[in-house]
């Protein structure tokens, strides 16, 4: 963890930049345009607003562009830091650049390639501590998570964190993709029992799937079927009598479609999930796209706040629970499909 002083430094740093904010140029309008430019996007913007010495620089930008160019500019990297990993200097939440990052870069991604929106907003309370729980599928980087995350700031003023898989704080792959500690900074919770409860004892509104990693992994043939639901919230819930609100998302499954997830793969890299489709083929020759997703159209439908889940400490009646949640969030999900 960092210290006060370190966190001081960062927050004045944010706030010296965040004077001016950050001004798309035509390199960052190409990289929007272009698949393999988001990765650059995201590292041009915290460089913006971070000293990052250890982080890429325009050489290796422009080899991302090129078929195959991302293997070479990780080599020049590696070599550039004297054959070692990237610094990480940098842990703490700092809602400061999540905003500028929100207001800068996400909006238009959000708005415009998601087209992401909010529906029945009446269902939405003024204001937290909640968890927000929503069926989590795509197989790729969490965008309806991050939209989700959006469009609740926008809507409501709400600083939302979600929880993430820890691969997306601590695998090597994501040391080398994006900035150090870039998931936290931006509110990332690791989920982990631990952090999960001690985000909640803090009053936080946190964003969360029930399902856990089996949402994304379960594949395409599965889409939009809920899996088995984690018991954790419905007792953490019930722990710190903090509701549940239900966000259904439809249109994450098609964030990259037909795949398949090869389990012996998964694990020999250590991944959550391994997703192997069509799109597999640009994903290597273009390994920056890791961070894309193809464009669809998501819609979150807000539900009634849950207030009357309770759970016990047998977790035999608190896994009953947390099903008959689940096939309440099915029925939902299966009635929008059928619209």
């Amino acid at each position: 963890m960092i210290n006060q002083n370190s966190e001081n430094i960062l927050n004045t740093q944010v706030e010296q930049a965040s004077g001016e904010g950050y001004k798309f140029s035509w390199f960052d309008w190409f990289c929007l345009w272009y698949p393999p430019g988001w990765l650059i996007l995201f590292n041009r913007h915290w460089q913006y607003y971070h000293s990052d010495p250890d982080g890429w620089n325009w050489l290796e930008y422009g080899l991302f562009l090129i078929p195959g160019g991302f293997y070479l500019a990780l080599l020049s990297r590696w070599l550039r830091l004297g054959c070692r990993l990237p610094r990480i200097e940098v842990d703490e939440f700092n809602p400061k650049y999540q905003q500028a990052f929100r207001t800068e870069v996400l909006a238009f991604i959000v708005k415009y390639y998601f087209q992401g929106e909010l529906q029945a907003i009446d269902n939405l309370p003024q204001t937290g501590p909640m968890i927000v729980a929503m069926n989590h599928a795509g197989m790729c980087f969490p965008w309806d998570f991050i939209s989700l995350s959006y469009l609740l700031g926008e809507t409501q003023g709400w600083v939302v964190q979600p929880l993430a898989n820890p691969a997306l704080f601590e695998h090597p792959w994501i040391v080398w993709w994006l900035p150090p500690k870039w998931s936290q900074v931006l509110g990332g919770v690791p989920a982990k029992l631990a952090d999960f409860e001690a985000a909640l004892a803090q009053g936080k509104i946190l964003l969360y799937a029930p399902e856990g990693v089996r949402g994304p992994a379960k594949g395409w043939s599965q889409r939009y079927q809920l899996q088995k639901f984690d018991i954790s919230f419905i007792q953490l819930s019930d722990r710190y009598q903090i509701p549940i609100l239900p966000v259904l998302c439809i249109g994450s499954e098609s964030l990259h479609p037909w795949t398949v997830n090869f389990k012996k793969l998964q694990r020999l890299f250590k991944l959550p999930f391994l997703p192997l489709s069509p799109l597999m083929i640009a994903l290597i020759v273009f390994p920056s796209m890791g961070v894309w997703a193809m464009k669809t159209r998501l819609r979150y439908f807000i539900q009634p706040l849950e207030k009357d889940i309770y759970s016990t400490k047998n977790r035999t009646a608190a896994y009953q629970q947390a099903q008959k949640f689940r096939d309440k969030l099915q029925t939902q999900i299966n009635q929008l499909l059928n619209k």
